[in-house]
């Protein structure tokens, strides 16, 4: 099976909508590694994350604001060879960005930025109330670095 690099940015942003979540890596206070599933948002080179205002991951991030994002859709197992365990592989295209965390705290941006959150999840208006959207905490990450993959592809799917 092979790996086919993705460089088109439509195709990319089209992988990224099909997506129900991320994960988010971060360094933790020894120095370790530390990923966590979150809701997201992308719009215009720049990937929204939403939080409280407290808690281990607002803290790494705060400490160690250089972040990496993942993400994955597809998730199809494919075989060359039914009886050959090493031909199985799981055909999936994914996503990986970098970037450095700002934390947007303005009221108003932060209901601009939850409207981009919900058109991500759903086609129906919402509104949100004055507590909720001053206990939200809203993380801009400007993606700095992007890389795509498409992966378990057969020899004719990876040249084309």
């Amino acid at each position: 099976m092979k790996t086919k690099n993705i460089t088109d940015k439509q195709e990319i942003e089209n992988i990224l909508r099909k997506c129900a979540y991320c994960t988010v890596g971060l360094v933790d206070e020894e120095g370790n590694p530390y990923t966590v599933p979150m809701n997201f948002a992308y719009h215009e080179g720049v990937i929204y994350l939403h939080s409280g205002y407290s808690g281990s991951k607002v803290e790494m991030a705060r400490k160690h604001p250089q972040v990496c994002v993942s993400f994955c859709e597809g998730h199809e197992l494919v075989y060359m060879h039914k009886q050959m365990a090493c031909s199985y592989s799981m055909k999936s295209r994914s996503v990986i960005c970098r970037g450095t965390v700002h934390f947007v705290e303005e009221m108003e941006e932060k209901r601009r930025l939850l409207d981009i959150f919900m058109r991500h999840y759903t086609d129906n208006e919402c509104g949100y109330s004055e507590p909720a959207v001053r206990n939200v905490l809203i993380w801009a990450i400007k993606v700095e670095k992007m890389t795509c993959r498409s992966f378990g592809l057969r020899a004719s799917e990876a040249n084309s």
